[in-house]
């Protein structure tokens, strides 16, 4: 198995640039709802965990995370309960699913497709809007076995990549169910919440977790969640589109160039 972690130049410091990371990927996730743990993993590759390991391992930290979001997101009123339910009753069986199949890919190659999907719903993102969208979103939206669908769809990539769904869940939220961007946010940090538990679970039962490495991400991401959601009431919808996704397509490429060279 390719599970291995470069510790040996000085285990305190890479202990130190995993709490800093957390601190900004939870910054973002607080912001957008969303890329928690999909940037988490590419910054553990980097910064030397490998494998399955820096797939999984930081899923622990986003179920507090979400949690944190999530209130000031509901005092807001930010929020599609029916949505969150739909996504969650679709989304578990796909995350089992797909972390059992985890197993058969193998991590170098799950942290690659990390960077790919990050970089292909970024471009996505970014795209304009059919004109005439509006209203077949508003029917998506109002049909359960649409939203079920879905969410089993995001479900199966979110167990397979170990991450909490939230930077596929805001996207199909706006674009295939017409949900503003802040509506979006809170929706998907509750479902995001819901989800990381059994992909968690799995993943912990093959192994992928490293708890040492999962505490000290977590120890960043808390606080950085609570700044990130507060700063988030202020943002524009359409401002915050477009900063999501040019973060996720900036930062795709920087990972997927890093990689290749």
């Amino acid at each position: 198995m390719d599970i291995w972690i470069d510790r040996s130049s000085n285990e305190h410091v890479l202990y130190l640039e995993i709490v800093a990371a957390g601190l900004g990927i939870g910054a973002v996730f607080g912001v957008f709802g969303a890329g928690g743990s999909a940037f988490a993993t590419p910054v553990m590759a980097l910064l030397g965990v490998s494998g399955t390991l820096a797939v999984a391992s930081p899923l622990p930290a986003m179920i507090p995370a979400s949690i944190v979001g999530v209130r000031r997101y509901l005092r807001s009123g930010k929020l599609d309960a029916r949505v969150a339910k739909l996504t969650v009753v679709g989304g578990v069986p796909g995350t089992i699913l797909g972390a059992l199949a985890s197993v058969a890919i193998g991590g170098s190659r799950l942290v690659v497709a990390s960077g790919v999907l990050l970089l292909v719903v970024g471009v996505r993102v970014l795209l304009p809007d059919p004109v005439d969208g509006a209203g077949r979103r508003t029917v998506r939206r109002s049909r359960a076995g649409v939203v079920l669908a879905a969410a089993f769809g995001v479900g199966l990539l979110t167990g397979l990549l170990a991450n909490g769904g939230g930077f596929l869940l805001v996207p199909v939220f706006i674009l295939l169910l017409g949900l503003g961007a802040g509506e979006a946010a809170g929706t998907s940090m509750v479902a995001v919440g819901a989800l990381t538990i059994p992909t968690l679970l799995t993943h912990w039962f093959l192994g992928h977790i490293d708890w040492p490495i999962a505490i000290a991400f977590a120890v960043g991401v808390l606080p950085g969640s609570l700044v990130g959601a507060r700063f988030a009431q202020r943002l524009p919808a359409a401002s915050a589109r477009r900063a999501f996704g040019t973060l996720l397509v900036s930062f795709a490429v920087w990972f997927l160039l890093r990689r290749i060279i």
